[in-house]
């Protein structure tokens, strides 16, 4: 059973900052990750996603930002929504031809 654990932004900007300071201290940087993880009480792989972001926010790093990757949520949802009410227009289009072509002629 997976379980997780919500840590606060502030947490994750002081590990992040935590890494990157005592990064020189160790062979690689996974080494310092994985010392800070065991210090901090959160597993490596989590604090190395937290550290990957962060290069990525900072343009040390390929890839979506943390605000590029917030605004294609955004659009993603937006555009679900607009395919919902497009497929109920063309529903309730079917719908109101058809009785339309069912109507008596007067």
């Amino acid at each position: 059973m997976k379980t997780t654990t919500k840590y606060s932004p502030e947490f994750r900007e002081r590990a992040v900052r935590m890494v990157f300071e005592n990064q020189g201290e160790h062979k690689t940087q996974w080494s310092a990750i994985v010392s800070i993880a065991s210090k901090i009480g959160c597993t490596g792989e989590t604090l190395r996603k937290w550290v990957r972001q962060a290069e990525r926010d900072q343009g040390k790093r390929a890839g979506l930002t943390s605000s590029e990757r917030e605004r294609l949520k955004q659009l993603e949802r937006e555009n679900l929504e607009l395919k919902r009410a497009n497929e109920i227009l063309r529903k309730a289009a079917a719908f109101f031809a058809q009785a339309e072509l069912d109507r008596r002629p007067k």
